[in-house]
């Protein structure tokens, strides 16, 4: 077990392209590094580690995967490597499991292989794509929605905001719903069926009336879906009084769903809108229609990135910009509020929650499953990164089971519901923690100081060795300090004060 953050940089840190059939696996006779290369991106530092070759061959190799690299000079594998082997191992603990038995769940009853099924979206929009995702590892496919709708996407239709180092943090677009025919997205649902059996075919439905509701979850029943979702959430329609608009009218969720669960004997799920105050309205809507479970949240309405010499906001269409939904890590915080307002809401007990919005790495997932989710939903890093994104998903859940002692992923949904509070009136505000600074790390940036001086209480100063000293008359304990630190270096004191105890931590 890793008892320590891992000192392992994030390779977004030091330009990895993460590429397709990395040309390093290729140069390396050993190994394959572009597979260590992206275990660490997704934070899976010890499962790369538990992979490694007994013997270090990076020791006495001449670097041929950073010659290969397609950023030469720009990604120092084999110092990565040797952190694995030096940094890492030593705190492994636990074995790498040889087998998923943990990962084993269920959706409404049916048998799950893990927890991981693509949404609803581009990503399942077509037998190939859903084929390979199912062979590369997911569990599943919400299949993206069928509908009756003559649906015409707009192009261009995605854009993003990036980070400082160039990966995307927030992702819009303005997709609609599936552009094959009723008859063609029946036939790729015989197909998946057919092929594979195991895995779950949860179709996605978005009907303009109680007939149409009722006649498409009949039709997914026939042509092989294990379990319908209910779109009573997209926020891009062309027409009003579809998608985000009924999922915030209660009564026409309880109506709508109440038509497809009325016309069919497989499990209903309902998708809702994260476009309202509360989610539990619409939820307790979709239980009193009979829905099985809920699926949440959507994309959220967003404007991103006007463009400050035409003023039109991206993705510009001809000249005119659209509000579209928001997806992808900005807004996983929010989806984690509406997942556990869902988990903690008596009215809602029993009922199967897949959770989504802004999962890219397994400690994600975790935090969805912690807080309530039953199963996870995964598209925007998807779309940035491939389906292969499923094997850390896997690793890195199923060794934190192992290492946690669970037996099943079942034993750890719903067990940070008693530690959250939805109002602030919880906590505890008598004590005072201290941050903590390892000089022997500090590299003596002064960003501490910085943030404390401009955001803070005016707590920190640096000596004149550059290592920053505490004031604690002044320090409040908010620990803006330690969020600030490139290095990771500040830690929470062991101590804990009254306000106003004045005692020095330096």
């Amino acid at each position: 077990m890793i008892k320590s953050k891992p000192t392992i940089p994030r390779l977004h840190m030091i330009n990895c392209a993460l590429c397709k059939d990395p040309p390093c696996n290729q140069a390396c006779p050993v190994m394959n590094p572009g597979e260590f290369l992206r275990n660490i991106w997704f934070g899976n530092e010890q499962v790369a580690a538990g992979r490694l070759p007994e013997e270090n061959p990076c020791l006495t190799c001449e670097g041929y995967c950073e010659k290969a690299c397609v950023r030469p000079g720009e990604v120092p594998i084999r110092d990565l490597m040797n952190r694995l082997y030096y940094q890492v191992v030593p705190e492994c603990e636990t074995p790498i499991p040889d087998n998923e038995e943990r990962l084993r769940c269920d959706l409404c009853g049916i048998p799950l292989e893990n927890p991981f099924l693509l949404s609803s979206s581009v990503v399942s929009s077509t037998y190939d794509m859903c084929a390979r995702a199912f062979e590369a590892g997911w569990a599943g496919a919400a299949f993206k929605t069928v509908s009756t709708l003559d649906i015409h996407e707009a192009s261009p239709r995605f854009s993003a905001i990036e980070g400082n180092n160039g990966g995307i943090i927030g992702f819009k677009n303005i997709e609609q719903l599936s552009d094959h025919s009723v008859p063609e997205n029946m036939e790729i649902f015989r197909r998946l069926k057919k092929d594979y059996p195991s895995k779950l075919i949860l179709t996605s439905i978005m009907g303009q009336n109680e007939a149409e509701w009722a006649e498409l979850a009949r039709m997914c029943e026939e042509n092989g879906a294990d379990a319908i979702e209910l779109n009573f959430s997209c926020p891009n329609m062309m027409e009003g009084g579809l998608g985000s608009d009924v999922g915030q009218i209660p009564e026409l969720v309880e109506r709508y769903t109440a038509a497809a669960k009325g016309a069919c004997h497989i499990p209903v799920l309902a998708k809702l809108t994260p476009n309202v105050e509360r989610m539990s309205p619409a939820a307790e809507a979709a239980r009193r229609g009979g829905a099985d479970g809920l699926a949440a949240v959507n994309t959220i309405k967003s404007v991103v990135g006007v463009d400050l010499h035409t003023y039109v906001s991206a993705p510009a269409v001809h000249g005119m910009g659209t509000v579209g939904g928001y997806s992808g890590m900005a807004i996983r915080p929010i989806a984690l509020r509406f997942v556990s307002e869902l988990g903690q809401n008596p009215e809602l007990k029993g009922m199967h929650i897949s959770a989504m919005g802004g999962v890219q790495t397994w400690r994600d997932a975790l935090e969805f499953i912690l807080l309530g989710g039953n199963s996870i939903q995964v598209t925007t890093s998807v779309m940035e990164y491939g389906y292969r994104i499923i094997d850390d998903l896997k690793s890195g859940l199923n060794l934190y089971l192992a290492e946690k002692g669970f037996s099943s992923v079942k034993e750890a949904i719903g067990l940070g519901l008693d530690f959250l509070s939805s109002t602030t009136d919880a906590i505890e505000r008598d004590t005072v923690i201290y941050p903590s600074f390892d000089h022997s790390r500090c590299i003596g940036c002064g960003r501490c100081e910085i943030s404390c001086a401009d955001g803070g209480h005016q707590a920190i100063r640096l000596n004149t060795e550059r290592k920053p000293v505490l004031n604690g008359k002044r320090c409040v304990g908010c620990h803006l300090c330690m969020l600030v630190c490139p290095q990771n270096v500040i830690t929470p004191g062991p101590k804990r004060v009254r306000k106003g105890g004045g005692k020095q931590n330096g």
